[in-house]
Order: C-alpha cells, then structure tokens, then sequence
C-alpha cells in the first residue's frame, strides 16, 4: 500500500503554541534556539529567550527561560493562558499546549479527530465541537510523532536509496547515451567520407579515361596529321620537279621522268575518332547507373545492416556481386603440415610453402607438383610472392644476413639486403614492380628475441624509396610484436596491413597516412579478431583470413565490412592468394588448399 506524506498531517506542538499565541517572528526563532541551551548544566550560561540577560526563571507552561524583567513581560503576552513560573533550576520539561482560539485562558488538552485540530474542555462540552470524537492530545502526538519517525525510517532506508539509486542509473544513461550519440555522429562521419571517396573514385577513373581518350584520339588525329603533311609535301616536290622537266630542252629528262602520281593521289585513310559519353540513369530512384565507354559503375540504395539504424544505405555494385553462397571449386591436398604461404601464378598454379621447410613447391589444382625451388640446406622462405612478370620472389634470413631473392631459372639472385639487426619477414610485389617489405628489428638479450620495432619498407629498382612506420605525430602504426605484417597494395594505391600483433587491419594511403583500421567488430564472431593473410582483388576490396574464427572477412576500399565467408571447410585459414580469373586460394589446417569462387558474374 502506498503512503502518502503531507506535511500538513504532521503537527509540532511547540511551534503551533507560538503561532497561536500571536508571538513576534523575532521570538519565534528565539524559542526555537534557546530550547536546546535550556537543558544545559547549572554551570552553563543560558540567556534569557526574550532578551540577552541570563536566565533565572523558566516557564513551565510556555517551556520558555525567562530573566526576572521578562517574567511579567510575557505573562502580559499570554495574559489569557496561565503560566506556571519557576527557578529555572526546578524547570520540567513537557509537552506545551496551545491556548484555545475559541475560549481564552484555556489550553488544548484534547484533539477533535472530526475537525483534526487541538480544541479545549469548554469546546467539547457547549462549544462547536460539542459531540465530537475526540481524545486526548498526547496521545495524538505520541501516534503521530511515531507515525512520522516510522515514515521517516521508510524514507531513510527504502524510498532514498531507491532516489539515489535512480539518481545513479539516469548518470549512466545519460553518459551512455551521450557515448553512442557521439558514437553516431562519428558513424555518419565515417560513411559521408567514405561515399564520398567512394563516389570521388567512381569520377576520379571517368575523368582519367576520358583523359585517355582524349589522348588517344589526339595522338591519332596528330599522326593523320603529320601524314597528311608528308603527303603535301611530296606533292610539292613533285609539282617543283615537273616544273623543272616542263622548263627543260633535254629530251633525256623528258624520256627520264617518272611520275609519282598514284603515290600522291592516294591520300592516308582518315582515323575514326570515336568519342565517348556518360550515360547517368536512375532506376526507381534507388540505383544510379553510370556508363562511359566500356567503364560501368552503379550506386545502389539497398536496406543492409547499419550499425545505428535500418535507414537505406549507398553500397557500391561490387557489394551486389557478391555471392551469397560461396562455391568451393576445387579442393588441392597437400603434404605440409603447416601450410605458412601461397602465391598464385596465372590461372591453374601457385607456389606453395609450409613451415621448417625449405622447399618452394609449384602445384595445380591437381596437386602436382610441377616444379620446386630449394632455398638451401638450413634456412627456409619466411614469405613469397610473385612479381608481375611471373618470377617467384622470397624473403629469407641466414645466420646475421636478411635478403629478398628473386628466381630465375636455375638460380636465385639477390635483390635487397635488409639493414644489419633488421630481419626480412613477409613481402609484397606491387603493381609497379615494387617490392613492399615488411622488416622488424630485434633486441637480444639473456631471455630471448624481443621485438623492437617494426615497420613497412617500399624498395624501388631495389633501392629504399619509401618508410612507413608513424604517423604524423611520431605514433607507432603498427604494434610491436612477434608476429609479422601481411601486406596488399590496393588498385587505388592504398597498402592494406593486417597487423595480428594488435588484432587489426590498417589501411594507408600512398604517402603512409592512415586511413582507416578495421576491429573485426561488425562480423560478429565468437572469438577474439584473428588477422592474418590479406589480398585485394580486381573490385578494390579487401579479403583476409581470420585464424581463430576459420573464416574469411571481405570489406570495401574504405573498410565497410560486407561479407564474412565461413561453413567451407575454412579451418584456421594460413595462406590466401587470388588467381588470375579472381578466385580465392586458401590455405587451410587439414593439409590442403581450397580454390573457393565468391563473386557473381556480371
């Protein structure tokens, strides 16, 4: 059952005698402060209630202290009510009732519980509350002054934790909803930029194929130029010629004369200039199509996942591509125990390695072996990769020299030497033929190899062009660590590292800032995010292995999570290369490899 409090049910005696006998608000604080020091030992001074004087008389009716001028002052007061004066030694401390309104010189000895007010005698026997029931006023109060301390007990001990406990939980959901407001704010941040990088990519390749068009219209209508000029001039030598012959006497140069005609009159085949057009078109609102000569791209408004709403969002037509089931093609088996990397060649092969040997072994997709490099007797490849011109690359470390080698046929040659202390780990051949090394310095010390620093080394015609390491303010980009970075440069020149020390992905642009990172958060797994291997293919997305949840996370340019590839026999995925017809080679813990299709065919 509920209780109500009012403070209006609650009656205080004291002060209800105060105002009821018209005292001056001065003397009502008097009374009030001076009740405390009333009951003070003889030996403390206690001051009279209606002035400064010492007290020596007490009014037992009235509970007031009193000096000997006072005493006749506050009879003339209260000249209606009796006061009983004593030495304040012999004060008594009681209840103090209020004089009647209604019979002067009487007190309120009963309460009237009809009219819920203190009346006196005269009043209950001939006056207004003649009849009533009534009952003594010190049994009121004692009721009432225990009701109010079991109320106040209540307050204290349920309905003000309960307060405060409210009190708390609403600071936290303001903090909390502070947090995922700012958290909000940061998501449409993070999607404006990334569509609109998204979309500035799309222009970006129109504006540098029409530029290419441009051009290779220009140098054909130049070259049909300067044919055409060249066509002109022999015209004129041949009209200066025959000029000449026409002028001449000699019936030698007549009888010697060749005419060209035919070479001049056959003019050079004028170039076709075939000039292409945008076409923009919206489908119902929802998709934008554009066009420009073999070059598509589309804008799609589909209703995928969003982290803070289900509002429609923009996704790039390679997330549509995507296959919903993912079709394993071929499964290659193999006799590695740990299968540590894999790098295609072509369409139907890929070097192979696994870990303490010191083989690289080219197989199909039957699994034959077809060809092996040996790196030696006692050192094994730490990465491969392979150039674009097909040449197997590996790094490797021997005794205290750390170098990249490339094979050619029957041999090996050395292209970088990794600084003294500094030891080569996986590597990455670019588009330009660059070769993107990651490399990591190591402390020796009595407990062991402790990673010192690590970091990202771009070599060009095997010379260092390019460190990437911090940031702008001198911050580590990647985390120091036992484990190495695995590297994909990006068609947009982005350097995707999947950085397992920290359980990340970091994505930089072409001058090492960072762009973005990715957690693993949005695919949801069960297990802490496990990066390893990572690619990019044709459509600049971003392909890695998770170890620890077997499967395969599939993300945009710009890190938008699209696809998480799981349920194929993926069990703790090492090794992750793309063939030249786009499919995935995967390496897995059962000893063998798999040859998985995941996009649609547009």
């Amino acid at each position: 059952m509920d209780v109500v409090y009012t403070l209006g049910s609650i009656i205080t005696v004291i002060t209800y005698n105060f105002y009821a006998r018209g005292a001056s608000e001065n003397n009502k604080w008097k009374y009030k402060n001076r009740m405390a020091a009333s009951k003070a030992g003889a030996h403390d001074v206690v001051t009279c209630d209606l002035c400064d004087k010492s007290t020596k008389q007490f009014c037992n009716s009235c509970q007031v202290s009193l000096c000997e001028t006072c005493v006749e002052e506050h009879r003339d007061e209260f000249k209606s009510l009796s006061h009983e004066i004593v030495y304040f030694l012999e004060r008594k401390s009681q209840l103090v009732f209020p004089g009647c309104k209604d019979h002067p010189g009487q007190r309120c000895e009963v309460h009237c519980n009809n009219c819920d007010g203190p009346v006196c005698v005269k009043c209950i026997l001939s006056g207004p509350h003649k009849g009533h029931d009534v009952e003594e006023l010190i049994e009121t109060f004692e009721r009432r002054r225990q009701e109010t301390k079991r109320k106040t007990a209540e307050i204290k001990e349920k309905i003000l934790p309960k307060c405060m406990k409210e009190d708390t939980d609403n600071e936290r959901a303001m903090s909390r909803a502070n947090s995922q407001f700012d958290d909000l704010g940061k998501e449409c941040k993070s999607l404006r930029q990334s569509w609109h990088q998204e979309v500035d990519d799309i222009f970006d390749k129109m504006d540098f194929l029409s530029k290419t068009f441009k051009d290779q219209n220009l140098n054909r209508l130049r070259a049909y130029k300067n044919e055409i000029q060249n066509v002109i001039s022999d015209i004129n030598e041949t009209l200066e010629r025959n000029d000449k012959v026409l002028q001449s006497n000699k019936l030698s140069d007549i009888n010697n004369y060749l005419s060209n005609l035919n070479k001049v009159a056959n003019l050079p085949k004028n170039p076709d200039i075939t000039m292409p057009h945008i076409e923009a078109k919206m489908n119902h609102e929802k998709e934008l199509n554009l066009e420009m000569g073999n070059f598509k791209a589309t804008l799609t408004q589909s209703s995928e996942y969003s982290h803070s709403t289900d509002a429609p969002c923009l996704t790039p037509k390679t997330a549509v591509l995507l296959m919903d089931e993912v079709k394993v093609i071929s499964t290659i088996p193999t006799n590695f125990d740990n299968l540590c990397g894999i790098s295609c060649v072509g369409e139907a092969e890929g070097w192979v390695f696994g870990e303490h040997d010191n083989n690289i072994s080219r197989i199909d997709m039957q699994g034959s072996v077809n060809d092996i490099v040996s790196t030696g007797p006692r050192y094994g490849p730490k990465a491969i990769s392979v150039s674009n011109e097909g040449k197997l690359l590996y790094s490797i470390s021997e005794e205290k020299l750390g170098s990249v080698k490339l094979v050619r046929t029957g041999w090996s040659e050395q292209l970088i030497i990794a600084p003294p202390w500094w030891t080569p780990e996986q590597l990455c051949c670019t588009r330009s033929g660059d070769i993107l090394l990651n490399e990591k310095l190591w402390h020796w010390n009595w407990s062991g190899n402790i990673p010192k620093d690590i970091r990202i080394v771009r070599y060009h015609n095997k010379e260092k062009s390019q460190e990437i390491n911090k940031d702008r303010n001198g911050v580590s980009i990647f985390m120091k660590g036992p484990r190495s970075l695995y590297m994909s440069e990006n068609n947009n020149g982005d350097i995707c590292v999947s950085d397992s020390n920290d359980r990340s992905v970091v994505v930089v642009n072409q001058t090492g800032r960072v762009r973005f990172r990715y957690d693993g958060v949005p695919a949801r797994r069960k297990r802490p995010f496990d990066p390893r291997d990572i690619v990019t293919d044709a459509y600049n997305q971003i392909i890695l292995t998770d170890y620890s949840n077997n499967c395969l996370h599939i993300l945009d340019q710009n890190g938008q999570f699209l696809k998480c590839v799981e349920g194929c026999g993926l069990e703790n995925p090492k090794g992750l290369s793309l063939d030249r017809k786009g499919r995935l080679w995967v390496g897995t813990k059962s000893k063998s490899i798999k040859i998985i299709k995941y996009m649609a065919p547009e």
